[in-house]
């Protein structure tokens, strides 16, 4: 950009026009609209055009295509969740007995597990009626007589598939539960 004396600038980062007055080296000196006198650097300055309009100001820039751009209407993109994310269980039921009651106290091997078994039933209820796909029971390993009994309970739905959770999220001691929704429990 040649700026040469009489022509009219603007300021780039202040909203300053006038008159080129003077030029020395990299300084300009203009007389901006209130006939003051005011020294900037070249590179703060820009041309203007007698009509003020934008397309004449800006220069090297192609405005129509800018503007077909911009109204170019883009597609949202739509996220994807990963396969295993996806197909991830909904519902996570930890029927360790310290997670269902905070004392054990007074409470025999049989209460205990009956108290894990009425849990699991209320929960395999609650997802069957909220039509939530899978849910996973972490029962841990031990003798395996509350693995057993869940899945004598599970036995009686016949809307419902039962197999080990995945191994490397819950480990050893966890049955995931699939359920049906479209069929009769």
């Amino acid at each position: 950009m040649k700026i040469k004396i009489g022509d009219t600038v603007e300021t780039i980062d202040d909203n300053i026009k006038g008159t080129v007055t003077k030029i020395e080296g990299n300084v300009v000196f203009i007389e901006d609209e209130d006939g003051f006198e005011v020294q900037f650097q070249t590179e703060e300055l820009m041309l203007t055009r007698p009509d003020n309009s934008i397309r004449h100001s800006v220069i090297n820039a192609d405005i129509d295509n800018i503007i077909k751009e911009k109204s170019i209407k883009r597609k949202k993109q739509s996220q994807v969740s990963k396969p295993k994310q996806r197909h991830a269980p909904k519902i996570v039921v930890d029927l360790h007995i310290h997670q269902l009651t905070d004392s054990t106290k007074g409470m025999t091997n049989f209460d205990m597990l009956n108290l894990q078994l009425d849990t699991a039933r209320r929960q395999l209820e609650r997802a069957i009626e909220n039509r939530i796909p899978k849910i996973v029971f972490i029962h841990g390993v031990g003798e395996g007589v509350l693995r057993q009994e869940l899945e004598t309970l599970f036995r009686r739905y016949n809307n419902v598939e039962f197999y080990d959770a995945d191994y490397k999220t819950y480990g050893l001691g966890a049955t995931e539960v699939r359920i049906f929704q479209n069929l009769q429990p």
